[in-house]
């Protein structure tokens, strides 16, 4: 059944939602303090394209932004954000695969250095793929089956369990891991690596205290970006 067009009182032209006042507030002050004073840098960006060097494989929760975290510009990352930070192992199948495309675009065409995958404290996915008889993270279709990426990182944290560490923490390090090990099924992914043009990095980020821990390949472990800097870590490696 066709629905009734209606014409506003007046003649003038249809009317619409109101777009949120914040967004447009926050897009004057974007205007005038952000993009004006650095026009140039945009006009370049926008004729000759994006070149990161690194690849940020984020949660979607609000709180976590990887461009604030690191301090990054315009150009200067390749944000891909989804429920749990989690990466699909290869899958080369009729389905819907974002991540995984956006994976490939940013390996193939990019051509980028590294892949950070950026977990973070008290993620809503972990604690709901943790607590699975209580109320689930939202009615729906996709965040279930979504969540069951985290299982064999469930596997791995029962066989290697993290004892000083909450089951939440655990699990949070687990699921980064396992996303590592998702990135290696990955053909471009893998070539690359072995050949020394791809460097693979997991990290998890503390909301309240805003600590930055980093994964230390030797160990497994994960270790404050403090740390690093102390041993003697130089950026951009």
């Amino acid at each position: 059944m066709a629905h009734e067009q209606h014409e506003p009182e007046g003649g003038g032209p249809r009317s619409f939602p109101a777009f949120p006042r914040e967004l447009l507030a926050g897009y004057r002050s974007y205007r005038e303090h952000s993009h004006r004073p650095h026009r140039t840098d945009y006009e370049r960006l926008a004729l000759y394209g994006q070149q990161p060097e690194v690849m940020v494989i984020s949660c979607c929760d609000s709180r976590v932004t990887p461009e604030g975290v690191f301090a990054a510009g315009p150009g200067e990352l390749f944000v891909v954000r989804n429920v749990a930070n989690l990466v699909p192992p290869y899958a080369p199948d009729n389905d819907y695969h974002s991540t995984s495309a956006a994976l490939e675009f940013a390996v193939q065409a990019l051509k980028v250095r590294h892949i950070v995958v950026l977990g973070h404290g008290q993620c809503g996915g972990v604690k709901a793929f943790l607590n699975q008889d209580a109320v689930p993270l939202s009615p729906g279709d996709f965040i279930g089956k979504w969540m069951t990426l985290l299982e064999p990182a469930a596997e791995f944290q029962c066989l290697k369990l993290e004892r000083d560490e909450d089951p939440q923490l655990a699990m949070e390090y687990a699921g980064i891991r396992q996303s590592l090990v998702n990135l290696r099924s990955f053909p471009c992914v893998q070539i690359l690596e072995e050949r020394g043009r791809l460097v693979l990095h997991g990290a998890w980020f503390d909301i309240g205290s805003g600590e930055l821990r980093v994964l230390d390949p030797a160990s497994e472990r994960f270790v404050a970006a403090p740390s690093i800097f102390a041993s003697g870590f130089a950026p951009g490696g």
